[in-house]
């Protein structure tokens, strides 16, 4: 028997594939106590999530396989249970947030049923499963509750979809919540309402929770503790603080290193011509206006960051430039022409120069082609861009440039981890050099020393070819890092513009200061202070 309300104990996994078997956790060992935070830190393919999922006995079966450890849950070891155990105690005793709401929310129900439906199985009537439906939508800050449980996933946001994941997980109050990167397609200020909602059911039950990440503001805000790994092995452990400033393994102070908000912030260049113009642009949808009258301009090499929280129209304006919607009124004139009013044709030879990287790379990344038929299917489509022979020396360099490996080109997207599979979008908007790069939260789902190897690389190209970015984060840390001018909207209108110092250093309007005061740091110390100025606020 263990005091532990989680041991996991010389935990090996292994998958066989046409590549070899790959060691995608070897020998690890950690353990959570009841009311406690447990961070697991790591970059994509560190085994991380692999980890989380033998505990919850996801690992597919061949492929995959356990070859050693236990996974000692309140004293049994699950890896011996039944299947029929197994279903008792998961979502009930032990519950998870996966990272990839849209992949883990069934399409063709509406979300209260989904909820609904967590608590009915483990023996809840129905009419208090609704009941708690509502109050738990209501919690994790979904706008009118009510309404929200007869929409479908796809008619929320990705920061919506992942505040219903976490109300799922939560329904029945598990003794332990496994979160694999629960806040990554979340807002700053809902991002800090979601962690102080679960140190707050941590604070009521007693649950503990194993959260996994790649952000270094996240376990300096939540966690206890905090194990590293790297390569499928843990080269770090121990208190969050402790290990933040005196980490012995250089991977770990790497992690550290590479967090992003530290550095210097840009100084815009000399004003030129625009070479994007966007006036008064309008977005309806049944009623409720997306857009309400935006109006920016952007310089040729120069980043224009767009922040504010979800359904504040920052992806509807994204896709309202591309013309993958169109607008109700307004112009956007691209090096002098209305792209809003440009016939097909001229916006077929138009989109090389205008290319998006999108939020979820599940939903933009087509699961039938390879990542060599992805990643050239832009020259087939623009054939005099480049030959043929040059194909796979040129997806080999744009592998490489996003911090993938030449081999991968032959797999599936279902093969790589969500952080892979995002690089792996970048790669193909690359592939056409374009002028323009849309890019919503395409950095979002990337661990940080991929990230800051990702914005060096964009930055590096808006500094050798020219290449203006609209980049849409949430992120305020990466903001700061890597853009020229900052843009803040709220419920479809701009609220806040100006240097990315002017916004930073002197926000203007209480929205902007909200937003930045939720952003979170990865000193402990710093987050520490950040908090209990923000207790202090909201109890006066």
């Amino acid at each position: 028997m263990t005091d532990h309300l989680l041991e996991i104990r010389n935990l090996s996994v292994e998958f066989h594939t046409a590549a070899g078997t790959v060691h995608a956790v070897r020998d690890v060992s950690f353990h959570l106590d009841r009311g406690e935070t447990l961070a697991i830190l790591g970059e994509s393919g560190s085994g991380k999530s692999v980890s989380a999922s033998a505990i919850m006995n996801l690992i597919d079966m061949p492929p995959g396989r356990i070859t050693s450890g236990q996974v000692l849950f309140g004293g049994r070891d699950l890896l011996h249970l039944s299947d029929e155990a197994r279903r008792d105690i998961n979502g009930s005793q032990i519950a998870m947030i996966f990272q990839d709401p849209l992949s883990h929310l069934n399409p063709v129900y509406d979300v209260g049923w989904q909820i609904a439906e967590t608590m009915i199985v483990h023996g809840t009537p129905r009419a208090k499963a609704n009941s708690e439906a509502l109050r738990l939508v209501t919690r994790v800050g979904i706008p009118n509750p009510e309404g929200a449980l007869r929409k479908y996933p796809h008619e929320f946001s990705g920061g919506q979809r992942q505040r219903l994941m976490i109300a799922m997980a939560l329904a029945m109050k598990p003794d332990l919540l496994i979160a694999d990167e629960p806040t990554t397609a979340l807002d700053v200020t809902v991002q800090a309402e979601v962690l102080s909602l679960l140190h707050e059911l941590q604070q009521e039950t007693g649950m503990g929770v194993l959260i996994i990440t790649h952000d270094l503001g996240v376990v300096a805000e939540i966690a206890d503790r905090v194990v590293v790994m790297n390569a499928g092995e843990i080269v770090e452990a121990g208190i969050t603080r402790e290990v933040y400033h005196n980490a012995t393994h250089p991977y770990t102070r790497k992690l550290i290193g590479a967090a992003p908000g530290k550095g210097r912030m840009h100084q815009p260049g000399a004003e030129a011509e625009p070479v994007l113009q966007v006036r008064d642009v309008v977005k309806d949808y049944a009623g409720f206006r997306a857009l309400d009258g935006v109006s920016f301009d952007l310089m040729a090499g120069q980043t224009l960051a767009v922040v504010g929280e979800s359904g504040s129209g920052k992806s509807t304006l994204a896709r309202i430039l591309l013309r993958l919607d169109e607008a109700n009124s307004g112009t956007a004139l691209w090096k002098g022409r209305d792209l809003f009013t440009m016939p097909p044709s001229e916006l077929f030879k138009i989109r090389r120069d205008l290319q998006m990287v999108f939020q979820d790379p599940t939903q933009s990344l087509n699961p039938r082609m390879s990542v060599y038929q992805l990643i050239s299917e832009a020259w087939a489509i623009h054939p005099d861009i480049l030959p043929r022979a040059q194909w796979k020396a040129r997806v080999a360099q744009l592998l490489q440039q996003v911090g993938l490996r030449p081999d991968m080109a032959n797999r599936y997207p279902h093969q790589f981890s969500g952080g892979q599979r995002q690089r792996i979008a970048i790669a193909r908007a690359l592939a056409l050099e374009p002028k323009l790069i849309v890019c919503d939260e395409a950095v979002s789902a990337l661990d940080v020393s991929v990230q800051a190897q990702v914005i060096a690389l964009l930055d590096d190209l808006r500094k050798t070819m020219g290449i203006a970015f609209i980049f849409i984060a949430h992120d305020l840390p990466v903001v700061r890092d890597f853009a020229d001018h900052v843009m803040v909207m709220q419920k479809g209108r701009v609220v806040e513009l100006g240097t990315v110092q002017q916004v930073f250093d002197a926000p203007q309007q209480p929205y902007t200061q909200a937003l930045l005061a939720a952003g979170l740091d990865p000193d402990p110390d710093v987050q520490t202070q950040r908090r209990e100025a923000r207790l202090a606020l909201a109890g006066a």
